[in-house]
């Protein structure tokens, strides 16, 4: 018996100490579940975003830099004159129409009995020149006219004279011959009525006439 008791101790104490080592493995596993839900209930740190972000994801209303970059067609800065197609191209299209519009001048008058232009109306030969070349479309009748004195025939001839010399001077400044045509009409339409210098005087001319 002694040594059947001697032989089970060991054995015992080996038991209960597995039992031992058994309960407190049990005792943890508790203890690491009920920590496992407060990990999980706790609110991430990573999820809250910066007060930055906050902002620009939401946008505003009526963002600063969008009002001020917005324009409609044709407006200004608020008070500014708008300005319209005509003023933006004024300097352009005054050049345009300066080279459309014929002198206002179109008168070009003669001493008596002669046919050359005077100096004095040397810039309105120019400023024909400058249109008439500009616009290969454009015509132009020149008109030679006398005075009285003098025989018709003769009249004539000085007329058409006159006429000529205009288009002459008109070619030396570059206006192609076939945009003109030079006609005489003598003594037969006075410009003024009299007879004396003041009359004759405003008909001795040649008269230039866009066709």
């Amino acid at each position: 018996m002694k040594t059947r008791l001697s032989t089970l101790r060991p054995a015992t104490a080996l038991i209960a100490t597995a039992a031992l080592l058994a309960a407190c493995g049990t005792t943890r596993l508790p203890a690491d579940t009920a920590a496992a839900p407060a990990v999980q209930t706790a609110t991430p740190v990573a999820t809250a975003a910066p007060a930055g972000t906050a902002r620009s994801a939401t946008p505003s209303a009526t963002p600063q830099s969008s009002v001020a970059t917005v324009s409609l067609p044709g407006a200004g800065a608020p008070g500014a004159t708008p300005t319209t197609g005509a003023a933006a191209g004024g300097t352009a299209g005054a050049g345009a129409a300066a080279l459309m519009a014929l002198p206002s001048q179109k008168v070009v008058y003669f001493d008596f009995d002669s046919f050359a232009i005077k100096d004095d109306f040397k810039p309105v030969l120019d400023g024909y020149a400058r249109v008439l070349s500009a616009n290969a479309g454009k015509r132009l009748t020149i008109e030679g006219h006398t005075d009285e004195r003098g025989g018709r025939e003769y009249n004539l001839a000085l007329g058409q004279k006159r006429a000529a010399a205009v288009m002459n001077s008109l070619k030396l400044l570059g206006v192609k011959e076939g945009q003109m045509e030079a006609v005489s009409f003598g003594e037969e339409r006075p410009a003024a009525q009299g007879t004396d210098e003041s009359a004759w005087s405003k008909n001795r001319r040649a008269e230039l006439k866009d066709r």
